[in-house]
Protein backbone atom coordinates (compact mmCIF):
# COMPACT_ATOMS: atom_id res chain seq x y z
CA UNK A 1 0.00 0.00 0.00
CA UNK A 2 1.21 3.71 -0.93
CA UNK A 3 0.97 6.44 1.67
CA UNK A 4 2.01 10.04 0.42
CA UNK A 5 2.32 13.47 2.24
CA UNK A 6 3.86 16.95 1.30
CA UNK A 7 7.08 15.61 1.23
CA UNK A 8 7.44 11.58 1.28
CA UNK A 9 6.14 8.98 -0.96
CA UNK A 10 6.66 5.21 0.64
CA UNK A 11 5.71 2.32 0.12
CA UNK A 12 3.98 -0.93 2.46
CA UNK A 13 5.20 -4.32 1.44
CA UNK A 14 3.40 -7.41 3.41
CA UNK A 15 5.87 -10.08 2.43
CA UNK A 16 4.97 -13.93 3.73
CA UNK A 17 4.18 -14.17 7.44
CA UNK A 18 2.93 -11.26 9.39
CA UNK A 19 6.23 -11.00 11.24
CA UNK A 20 8.18 -10.45 8.01
CA UNK A 21 6.49 -6.81 7.41
CA UNK A 22 8.91 -4.55 5.19
CA UNK A 23 8.56 -0.57 5.13
CA UNK A 24 10.13 1.09 2.27
CA UNK A 25 10.26 5.06 2.81
CA UNK A 26 11.82 7.30 -0.01
CA UNK A 27 12.15 10.82 -0.14
CA UNK A 28 10.43 11.25 -4.25
CA UNK A 29 8.64 14.34 -4.81
CA UNK A 30 6.33 13.74 -7.11
CA UNK A 31 8.39 15.71 -10.18
CA UNK A 32 12.01 14.21 -9.51
CA UNK A 33 13.71 10.81 -8.68
CA UNK A 34 14.29 11.58 -5.24
CA UNK A 35 16.49 8.98 -2.76
CA UNK A 36 16.21 6.85 -0.73
CA UNK A 37 15.06 7.78 2.72
CA UNK A 38 14.81 4.99 5.39
CA UNK A 39 14.06 1.39 5.23
CA UNK A 40 12.58 -0.88 8.12
CA UNK A 41 12.21 -4.78 8.28
CA UNK A 42 10.24 -6.53 10.45
CA UNK A 43 9.25 -3.18 12.19
CA UNK A 44 6.18 -3.20 15.44
CA UNK A 45 5.43 -0.15 13.42
CA UNK A 46 2.10 -1.64 12.27
CA UNK A 47 1.08 -2.76 15.65
CA UNK A 48 2.18 1.15 17.08
CA UNK A 49 0.52 2.69 14.83
CA UNK A 50 -2.63 0.82 15.21
CA UNK A 51 -2.52 1.79 18.87
CA UNK A 52 -1.65 5.23 17.99
CA UNK A 53 -4.90 5.40 15.63
CA UNK A 54 -6.91 4.04 18.95
CA UNK A 55 -5.53 6.79 21.01
CA UNK A 56 -6.45 9.40 18.53
CA UNK A 57 -9.83 7.68 18.58
CA UNK A 58 -10.05 7.63 22.45
CA UNK A 59 -8.84 11.40 22.75
CA UNK A 60 -11.58 12.26 19.91
CA UNK A 61 -14.62 10.55 21.69
CA UNK A 62 -14.23 9.24 25.08
CA UNK A 63 -14.92 11.48 28.19
CA UNK A 64 -11.96 14.09 29.33
CA UNK A 65 -10.19 13.32 32.58
CA UNK A 66 -8.32 10.39 34.01
CA UNK A 67 -10.09 6.79 33.18
CA UNK A 68 -10.55 2.95 34.33
CA UNK A 69 -9.22 1.41 31.49
CA UNK A 70 -10.36 -2.19 30.85
CA UNK A 71 -8.59 -4.21 27.85
CA UNK A 72 -9.70 -7.85 26.62
CA UNK A 73 -7.02 -9.72 25.59
CA UNK A 74 -3.34 -9.06 26.61
CA UNK A 75 -0.92 -9.89 23.09
CA UNK A 76 0.81 -6.70 21.00
CA UNK A 77 -2.33 -4.91 19.78
CA UNK A 78 -3.76 -4.87 23.74
CA UNK A 79 -0.24 -3.56 24.56
CA UNK A 80 0.03 -0.61 21.77
CA UNK A 81 -3.24 0.65 22.75
CA UNK A 82 -2.30 1.29 26.39
CA UNK A 83 0.96 2.89 25.51
CA UNK A 84 -0.48 5.24 23.30
CA UNK A 85 -3.66 5.70 25.18
CA UNK A 86 -1.60 6.84 28.13
CA UNK A 87 -0.72 9.62 26.16
CA UNK A 88 -3.69 11.27 26.11
CA UNK A 89 -5.67 10.22 29.15
CA UNK A 90 -4.34 9.77 32.66
CA UNK A 91 -4.71 5.61 33.21
CA UNK A 92 -6.25 5.98 36.61
CA UNK A 93 -6.36 2.36 36.83
CA UNK A 94 -6.34 -0.45 34.28
CA UNK A 95 -7.66 -4.34 34.45
CA UNK A 96 -6.78 -6.84 31.60
CA UNK A 97 -8.46 -10.26 30.86
CA UNK A 98 -6.96 -12.68 29.08
CA UNK A 99 -8.00 -16.20 27.95
CA UNK A 100 -4.84 -17.67 29.56
CA UNK A 101 -4.86 -15.83 32.83
CA UNK A 102 -0.81 -16.17 33.04
CA UNK A 103 -0.98 -14.17 30.36
CA UNK A 104 -2.64 -11.68 31.83
CA UNK A 105 -0.34 -11.70 35.16
CA UNK A 106 2.22 -10.99 32.71
CA UNK A 107 0.52 -8.72 30.96
CA UNK A 108 -0.05 -6.67 34.86
CA UNK A 109 3.72 -7.05 35.41
CA UNK A 110 5.14 -5.77 32.37
CA UNK A 111 2.93 -2.89 32.51
CA UNK A 112 3.61 -1.65 35.94
CA UNK A 113 7.28 -1.89 35.15
CA UNK A 114 8.09 -0.50 31.45
CA UNK A 115 5.01 2.06 31.47
CA UNK A 116 4.58 2.33 35.23
CA UNK A 117 0.70 1.90 34.93
CA UNK A 118 -1.14 -0.21 37.91
CA UNK A 119 -2.73 -3.16 35.88
CA UNK A 120 -4.85 -5.86 37.58
CA UNK A 121 -5.07 -9.12 36.13
CA UNK A 122 -8.95 -10.42 36.35
CA UNK A 123 -10.48 -13.11 35.68
CA UNK A 124 -13.61 -12.85 33.80
CA UNK A 125 -14.40 -10.06 30.86
CA UNK A 126 -16.62 -9.15 32.50
CA UNK A 127 -14.88 -7.77 35.40
CA UNK A 128 -12.84 -5.45 32.61
CA UNK A 129 -15.42 -4.48 30.92
CA UNK A 130 -18.13 -3.32 33.78
CA UNK A 131 -17.69 0.44 35.40
CA UNK A 132 -15.01 1.06 33.11
CA UNK A 133 -14.71 4.60 30.97
CA UNK A 134 -12.36 3.09 27.64
CA UNK A 135 -13.00 -0.92 26.81
CA UNK A 136 -10.56 -2.01 24.26
CA UNK A 137 -11.12 -5.57 22.90
CA UNK A 138 -7.78 -6.92 21.18
CA UNK A 139 -8.29 -10.59 20.27
CA UNK A 140 -8.80 -13.17 17.82
CA UNK A 141 -11.67 -14.40 18.99
CA UNK A 142 -14.54 -15.21 16.26
CA UNK A 143 -17.46 -14.95 18.85
CA UNK A 144 -18.40 -12.32 21.37
CA UNK A 145 -16.04 -11.62 24.67
CA UNK A 146 -18.28 -9.30 25.86
CA UNK A 147 -22.17 -8.86 26.29
CA UNK A 148 -23.46 -5.40 24.79
CA UNK A 149 -25.33 -4.87 28.34
CA UNK A 150 -21.99 -4.79 30.25
CA UNK A 151 -21.23 -1.14 28.62
CA UNK A 152 -22.26 1.21 30.98
CA UNK A 153 -23.55 4.76 29.25
CA UNK A 154 -20.83 7.20 28.92
CA UNK A 155 -18.24 4.19 27.90
CA UNK A 156 -15.95 4.39 25.30
CA UNK A 157 -15.01 1.20 23.22
CA UNK A 158 -11.97 0.25 20.89
CA UNK A 159 -12.58 -3.31 18.77
CA UNK A 160 -9.49 -4.63 17.19
CA UNK A 161 -10.26 -8.16 16.32
CA UNK A 162 -12.76 -9.62 13.79
CA UNK A 163 -16.23 -7.65 12.96
CA UNK A 164 -17.60 -9.52 9.93
CA UNK A 165 -21.27 -11.58 10.54
CA UNK A 166 -19.76 -14.50 10.74
CA UNK A 167 -16.84 -13.89 12.89
CA UNK A 168 -16.51 -11.15 15.88
CA UNK A 169 -15.30 -10.23 19.05
CA UNK A 170 -18.03 -8.09 20.04
CA UNK A 171 -21.62 -8.67 19.38
CA UNK A 172 -24.20 -7.25 16.55
CA UNK A 173 -26.58 -6.00 19.21
CA UNK A 174 -23.59 -3.29 20.17
CA UNK A 175 -24.33 -1.56 17.76
CA UNK A 176 -28.36 -0.70 19.61
CA UNK A 177 -26.66 0.60 22.44
CA UNK A 178 -24.29 2.72 20.60
CA UNK A 179 -24.62 6.52 19.99
CA UNK A 180 -21.82 6.51 17.79
CA UNK A 181 -19.99 4.45 15.53
CA UNK A 182 -16.55 5.45 14.26
CA UNK A 183 -13.56 3.81 12.11
CA UNK A 184 -10.52 5.02 10.84
CA UNK A 185 -11.33 4.26 7.42
CA UNK A 186 -15.38 3.44 5.32
CA UNK A 187 -13.71 2.12 2.52
CA UNK A 188 -11.72 -0.17 4.29
CA UNK A 189 -14.21 -1.45 6.88
CA UNK A 190 -17.04 -1.50 3.26
CA UNK A 191 -14.31 -4.02 1.42
CA UNK A 192 -14.56 -6.91 3.95
CA UNK A 193 -14.62 -10.04 2.29
CA UNK A 194 -18.53 -10.44 3.99
CA UNK A 195 -20.33 -7.98 5.97
CA UNK A 196 -19.46 -6.00 8.47
CA UNK A 197 -21.82 -6.29 12.14
CA UNK A 198 -22.15 -2.64 12.25
CA UNK A 199 -24.70 -0.68 9.71
CA UNK A 200 -22.46 0.73 7.11
CA UNK A 201 -24.87 3.73 7.21
CA UNK A 202 -24.29 4.21 10.33
CA UNK A 203 -20.53 4.75 10.20
CA UNK A 204 -18.28 8.01 10.78
CA UNK A 205 -15.07 8.64 9.38
CA UNK A 206 -12.64 9.03 12.36
CA UNK A 207 -10.68 11.84 10.09
CA UNK A 208 -14.04 13.74 9.42
CA UNK A 209 -14.92 13.79 13.34
CA UNK A 210 -11.21 15.15 13.48
CA UNK A 211 -11.67 17.72 10.78
CA UNK A 212 -14.95 19.29 12.32
CA UNK A 213 -16.85 17.67 9.35
CA UNK A 214 -19.01 15.93 11.57
CA UNK A 215 -19.92 15.34 15.55
CA UNK A 216 -18.18 12.46 17.72
CA UNK A 217 -19.74 12.29 21.13
CA UNK A 218 -21.79 15.20 22.55
CA UNK A 219 -23.22 13.94 25.55
CA UNK A 220 -21.41 12.07 28.38
CA UNK A 221 -23.80 9.43 28.78
CA UNK A 222 -22.75 8.37 25.03
CA UNK A 223 -22.09 5.10 24.26
CA UNK A 224 -19.24 5.83 21.41
CA UNK A 225 -17.53 2.59 19.62
CA UNK A 226 -14.32 2.53 17.62
CA UNK A 227 -14.26 0.02 14.65
CA UNK A 228 -10.40 -0.21 13.61
CA UNK A 229 -9.55 -1.55 10.33
CA UNK A 230 -5.90 -0.89 10.54
CA UNK A 231 -4.92 2.12 7.97
CA UNK A 232 -1.78 0.28 6.85
CA UNK A 233 -0.41 2.54 4.83
CA UNK A 234 -0.11 5.25 8.03
CA UNK A 235 2.89 2.76 8.71
CA UNK A 236 4.44 5.14 6.14
CA UNK A 237 4.20 8.09 8.00
CA UNK A 238 5.01 6.37 11.20
CA UNK A 239 8.46 5.49 9.88
CA UNK A 240 9.06 9.32 8.09
CA UNK A 241 8.00 10.67 11.36
CA UNK A 242 10.72 8.28 13.37
CA UNK A 243 13.31 9.03 10.44
CA UNK A 244 12.36 12.80 11.17
CA UNK A 245 13.22 11.97 15.25
CA UNK A 246 16.28 9.87 14.29
CA UNK A 247 17.86 12.83 12.75
CA UNK A 248 17.14 15.42 15.11
CA UNK A 249 18.25 13.22 18.04
CA UNK A 250 22.01 13.03 16.39
CA UNK A 251 22.08 17.03 15.79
Amino acid sequence: MAGRSTHVLGLRLALGPARDRHIRSADQPLEGAGSRRALTARSSSGARRTGGIGAVAVDAAANPGPIRLGLVGAGTQAWTQLWAIRAVRQVREATVAARRPERAEAFARRATEELGVRVRAVHTAEEAVRDHDVVVAATNSTSPVREADWIAPGTHLTTLGPKTVSRHEVPPALADRADVLLTDSLAQAADYSEPHIFPANRMVDLGAVLAGATTGRNSPRQITVFCSVGLAGTEVAVAAALWKATRRNRS
